[in-house]
């Protein structure tokens, strides 16, 4: 395995709500996503500088959809996720399962809900 493969946390992240939104995956989407699904309140510049990073590897991939009168005529940018960067993902999970194999009674306290 290539360790530049191995996604990092917030890397990870971006991937599963892409996958989750499928073709409603945008910025604004994007972010409420994060905040309803993760609790995690990120700026939307960091979204979109971790989704150009996502796009450089070749992870993800954008098109613009057309442009819509609430936005004051301005298009929307989507992204979707590539075989490559579903690859990342599997690989990044299969090393946490890995890792986290034999922990169970460890893990438990830290991770109860």
């Amino acid at each position: 395995m290539d360790k530049s493969r191995l996604l990092g946390g917030f890397e990870n992240l971006l991937l599963l709500v892409i996958l989750r939104l499928d073709d409603r995956a945008y910025g604004v989407a994007i972010r409420q996503e994060l905040l309803d699904q993760a609790q995690k309140d990120v700026a939307i510049g960091a979204i979109y500088t971790g989704l150009d990073r996502l796009e450089q590897k070749g992870f993800v991939k954008s098109w613009t959809g057309e442009p819509t009168p609430e936005r004051g005529g301005r298009a929307k940018k989507f992204y979707r996720v590539t075989a490559q960067g579903k690859k990342a993902l599997q690989e990044t999970h299969r090393a946490i399962h890995r890792l986290s194999t034999g922990l169970e009674g460890s893990l438990t306290a830290c991770l109860s809900f």
